[in-house]
């Protein structure tokens, strides 16, 4: 019998693997994403200048495919010119500076604006002052990258969440805010007043956030109010929230009372859209 040709494959070649040897490899395919890749993280800063470069890096870190977007309100304290220094060393980092403090509301609606205009298709919002921890951010992003969440919240309050170093009035009036808000607006989210949460960026893009009161802790509830007004999916993920590790607490009496007033507010303005439409049709 002549013998085989040299191009000669056995038929079960491809099961043993002894193929021909001059074969090429397929070629490889890309990388795969760094995680967090079309993400922006938006960190409002007022003074933070002892916490920012710590902070920044364990964001970084976290999610190494992510862009931070400090978000700064002409602090006193240099917070940003060290963002600043951040940004000419690593350009993941963005600043933005506020020409004077406007409110953590404000702040992060001017973030929300650059993030979605670059592209983003995640937009996390969290503090700068080590409360809300860096190592929870894959956690808090993946039911967006999963296609099964338009807005997720890092709750203290779901199964499994927790505070760590506050009072027993801080956290009266932290659960006490956020059942009073569920009640009035009728919400499922366990935790309405934190402000750790990642959004799929359409989402957010489908608020008007002209008219949105831009107060500090009651724009955490607003911004969820009015996105379960447009059906998105809300999912909670439980998380630690520990108290601020340098510097003072910026809550005060007269933000807690902002929220309750707005909080009844948009129930009643939503009220009379309905009754308004009825009288339409």
């Amino acid at each position: 019998m002549d013998p085989q040709p040299a191009q000669y494959r056995h038929p079960d070649a491809a099961v043993s693997g002894h193929g021909d040897a001059n074969e090429r490899p397929p070629a490889p395919g890309p990388p795969p994403a760094a995680p967090g890749a079309g993400s922006w993280v938006v960190l409002p800063t007022y003074n933070e200048a002892d916490n920012l470069l710590g902070i920044s890096e364990a964001i970084l870190d976290a999610l190494p495919g992510a862009m931070l977007l400090v978000v700064d309100d002409s602090s006193p304290d240099g917070t940003g010119r060290l963002a600043d220094e951040l940004a000419a060393a690593d350009p993941r980092v963005r600043v933005h500076h506020r020409p004077a403090k406007q409110g953590l509301g404000r702040a992060y609606l001017d973030g929300f604006r650059i993030a979605i205009g670059a592209g983003a298709s995640i937009v996390v919002q969290m503090d700068a002052d080590w409360s809300h921890d860096p190592a929870d951010l894959p956690r808090i992003v993946a039911p967006i990258v999963a296609g099964e969440a338009d807005l997720v919240i890092g709750s203290r309050y779901t199964g499994g969440g927790g505070v760590e170093d506050w009072g027993i009035g801080r956290r009266i009036i932290s659960r006490g805010g956020s059942l009073f808000a569920r009640v009035v607006l009728w919400l499922s989210p366990n935790d309405l007043t934190g402000g750790f949460k990642a959004w799929r960026a359409s989402t957010l893009a489908s608020i008007p956030f002209e008219g949105v009161h831009a107060g500090g802790y009651v724009f955490q509830i607003e911004m969820t109010f009015r996105a379960d007004r447009r059906g998105a999916r809300i999912r909670e993920i439980p998380i630690t929230f520990r108290d601020r590790r340098v510097g003072q607490s910026k809550m005060s009496r007269r933000i807690v009372v902002e929220a309750l007033v707005v909080v009844v507010q948009l129930r009643i303005e939503e009220i009379r859209d309905l009754l308004l439409r009825g009288r339409r049709s």
